[in-house]
């Protein structure tokens, strides 16, 4: 028997705000359990984590089923999206900078690998990010870009950065600090999270604007 229209769409509504609870759920958990891992001494560094945990909360505020921010305005939620990003790329920088600190301190090479390499992209990705975004706060700064094309290249834009960054912690699970840390079905869960929440991501992302949206000329 068919499904009608309205029932399909209660299912729809309900597998996206599981999807987004899961990723909230899944950031959160995945950042504190790189914390408890990296401790002192250890030559991790736990701040990517929570970049990525950072970023994914700032696009999970425009979710409408899972945002956690419902009762502010569209507004409002621009706002703490934007003070999110901010404070994800304050994360990085730290996190970037202590790490050059201590291959300095060991007289170890710099981005030599794959991890190093795609960690420094998505900082500096996000630093162009940020700095668009503040054409979106303040659209009187490009007054000949619509509004609506502004939005559209800075959610794209964003959702490369955004699966950047799930490319760094990937491989920064293959290390071999990482690989001898957590072992065996342990690490395919680790590496499950920042899946899962770019697919969330994506389908948010692609939803709202790749799909829905359309510019006009």
């Amino acid at each position: 028997m068919a499904l009608s229209a309205e029932t399909e769409s209660h299912i729809y509504r309900a597998l996206r705000t599981a999807s987004g609870a899961a990723a909230h759920l899944v950031a959160l958990g995945f950042t504190i359990f790189v914390a408890v891992l990296a401790r002192p001494g250890s030559t991790s560094h736990p701040l990517f984590p929570q970049f990525s945990f950072l970023m994914t909360e700032a696009l999970l505020v425009f979710s409408p089923e899972s945002s956690l921010l419902h009762s502010l305005s569209r507004k409002g939620r621009a706002r703490c999206h934007w003070v999110l990003q901010l404070l994800a790329l304050l994360c990085a920088l730290l996190g970037l900078g202590l790490v050059i600190l201590h291959k300095e301190q060991l007289g170890k090479a710099h981005l030599v690998t794959r991890h190093g390499q795609a960690g420094l992209l998505a900082v500096l990705w996000a630093g162009l990010q940020c700095s668009g975004g503040v054409g979106l706060l303040y659209p009187k700064l490009l007054p000949r870009w619509p509004l609506a094309k502004l939005k559209l290249y800075h959610a794209t834009s964003g959702l490369v950065g955004y699966l950047l960054g799930s490319a760094s912690l990937l491989l920064g699970m293959c290390s071999l600090w990482f690989t001898a840390s957590v072992t065996g079905a342990a690490w395919y869960l680790a590496v499950l999270c920042p899946v899962l929440t770019s697919l969330v991501i994506m389908n948010q992302v692609s939803n709202a604007y790749l799909y829905r949206k359309r510019i006009q000329p």
